[in-house]
């Protein structure tokens, strides 16, 4: 995994690029700390930082491949990994093809070298990278079919600016990181519209997207979306095809030339990736899998949300596949610890969602004290309809995104906000509009309808408006700690299998992922395999309340912070003198604490 910035102009050359570039890649320093380069042309110039993971002595990048007898020229800045690059590899060396690494870097620009924009189709990853044709003046931003990896891009001129992360175009001089009012509506109404940021003029590139920029101008070029298609298997043939999907997708992502572990909760995801992944590590005579969990000082309380604690079924994992595996414990003096806050919103170019997000930095900074390389469960609920807003009859006939529970989640931010910002933003009128603009865009099978046709909203919903946010958030979060997190789950041929199978089979049993735990339910102890779905864990611990309380006196004891642009400080005053701090005002506390780090930036 890598960051990735650059700048091109096909129809006029710039003197700075190259220094304006080498400016824009140290900015992503965290998400390659193995190596800096830079690629320069009259006409484009390409950066990247390496972490290094496949054929760590070679593959420094940028990297170029040329013709000496016509003088062509292809150079290509790459982040993220191809997961079928040996195949590739192989079927590109009959071609005549010759390789000076082992990694799938080279792979990727040979085979633009060879099929030209048609090579997007042929790979399976997660990736985002740039491809500049010298001969052509042609530049083509490429992003994964999910959007696991982020690219984001400016039009400057006739040309572009592009980078892994906004932070890096704003280091160009070029971009001012001023608030995109439609962006912002868009996070208080926890929605996410596909190839807007929370920054104006700052566009991503969008999934399963290319984007192409030469002398004709720019255009974009959608090489992959989710397709309707006819389900003809039966159930066990389901459940078989499913399994071989999950075998395959683990194998290929445990291959790597680094220490590789994964992250396990004790639940159905994590822990199908752990037993899938611990199997293909022993058969190709590795060391046992390295599996990683987070807990927090304090007593686990049982709430509606979380009625049991991850450790036991840790445990009962650890046991039954003979893991190699580290508990990493979190208190509330780090969780609550300005600097991290400021770290988190650093990382995310945007206000982070409180405790879970700076949870998720500490343990992947833990981790890359062990580890490069994690497998992650991330993507399961949205692929096999996990969330229990799946299953809820509300979610059937609301003519709403089914996540209210997580609408309710960001009105907790809305609640914070004065009276003429939130009539200015008029969130409910923009979520509503959002939905039903989204839902035009829902592929159905001809005659489709009733239950089967609304589950089928419901998933591409999931899919392409919640996923995206999540995905976001484990690439910065990790990215910034120097980890590189597979999701295995978004292989796209898992995907789309998934994403076609009747709803009647993904629930077969009346249990939420009925298809997944029927194709894994072998791997996994009976206590895991029974358990129901649990969230992410929080800290229950008072003290981290407590240290947010006095956070946000001491920004209400600030009238000149940017925040009060926005928020009302009485209202933000009432939450903290509250004597009981439950979630819904911890999450506002927070909220405002990092509005305003983000809003100073």
């Amino acid at each position: 995994m890598c960051g990735i910035a650059g700048w091109a102009d096909p129809s006029s050359p710039f003197l700075g690029g190259e220094r304006l570039v080498r400016g824009m890649t140290r900015t992503l320093a965290p998400r390659g700390p193995d190596g800096e380069g830079v690629w320069a042309g009259n006409r484009a110039v390409l950066g990247h930082r390496r972490l290094a993971v496949m054929d760590p002595a070679h593959g420094h990048q940028p990297m170029v491949i040329n013709d000496d007898q016509d003088r062509s020229v292809m150079a290509l800045t790459y982040g993220g990994e191809v997961f079928n690059h040996i195949e590739l590899r192989d079927e590109l060396e009959l071609l005549g093809h010759k390789f000076r690494t082992g990694t799938d870097t080279e792979v990727v620009l040979h085979a633009f070298w060879e099929w030209g924009t048609a090579a997007a189709r042929r790979l399976n990853g997660m990736y985002a990278f740039a491809v500049w044709d010298v001969a052509r003046r042609r530049l083509l931003l490429v992003r994964d079919r999910l959007g696991v990896k982020p690219l984001f891009y400016v039009r400057h001129g006739k040309g572009i600016l592009f980078a892994s992360e906004p932070k890096a175009l704003f280091a160009s001089g070029m971009v001012n990181a001023a608030v995109d009012e439609d962006g912002l509506r868009d996070f208080l109404a926890s929605v996410r519209t596909p190839g807007r940021s929370l920054y104006q003029g700052v566009r991503e590139v969008l999934p399963g997207t290319m984007l192409v920029i030469d002398t004709n101008g720019i255009r974009e070029h959608r090489y992959w979306a989710l397709e309707a298609k006819p389900h003809t298997d039966d159930l066990l043939s389901t459940v078989d095809t499913t399994r071989e999907l999950l075998a395959d997708t683990t194998r290929r992502h445990v291959h790597a030339d680094v220490p590789l572990g994964a992250l396990l909760s004790g639940g159905l995801d994590s822990s199908v990736l752990a037993a899938l992944g611990q199997r293909a590590m022993l058969e190709d005579g590795n060391s046992p899998l390295r599996t990683f969990s987070v807990d927090f000082t304090g007593q686990f309380v049982p709430d509606q949300v979380r009625a049991t604690p991850d450790a036991p079924y840790v445990r009962d994992m650890v046991a039954h596949c003979g893991l190699d595996h580290r508990d990493l414990v979190l208190d509330p003096v780090a969780l609550s610890d300005p600097a991290h806050r400021r770290a988190v919103v650093d990382a995310r170019d945007a206000p982070a969602t409180g405790d879970m997000d700076t949870s998720l930095y500490l343990l992947f900074k833990a981790i890359r004290e062990h580890t490069t390389v994690v497998l992650s469960g991330e993507s399961a609920d949205e692929v096999f309809g996990g969330h229990r807003l799946f299953h809820h009859q509300d979610a059937l006939t609301v003519a709403d995104y089914p996540w209210r529970y997580f609408a309710g989640h960001s009105g907790t931010y809305q609640a914070l906000l004065r009276k003429d910002v939130a009539a200015d933003l008029a969130i409910a009128t923009h979520r509503a509009d959002h939905y039903r603009q989204a839902l035009l865009e829902v592929p159905r099978l001809p005659g489709e309808s009733g239950t089967r046709r609304r589950m089928r909203e419901i998933s591409y919903l999931h899919l392409t408006r919640w996923l995206p946010d999540l995905l976001d958030r484990k690439d910065r979060l990790s990215m910034a700690a120097g980890l590189e997190v597979r999701l295995p789950f978004c292989d796209h041929r898992l995907v789309e299998y998934a994403f076609n199978t009747p709803w009647s089979l993904h629930s077969f049993d009346g249990r939420e992922k009925s298809l997944l735990r029927a194709a894994t339910v072998d791997l996994l102890p009976s206590s895991v395999a029974t358990r129901t779905k649990t969230p992410y864990p929080i800290t229950q611990d008072a003290e981290y309340d407590w240290a947010i309380q006095e956070q946000a006196g001491d920004l209400l004891a600030t009238p000149s912070s940017p925040v009060w642009t926005y928020l009302d400080p009485q209202r933000l005053r009432d939450r903290i003198a509250r004597p009981v701090i439950d979630h819904p005002t911890r999450s506002g506390i927070d909220f405002a604490l990092n509005f305003d780090l983000w809003l100073r930036r």
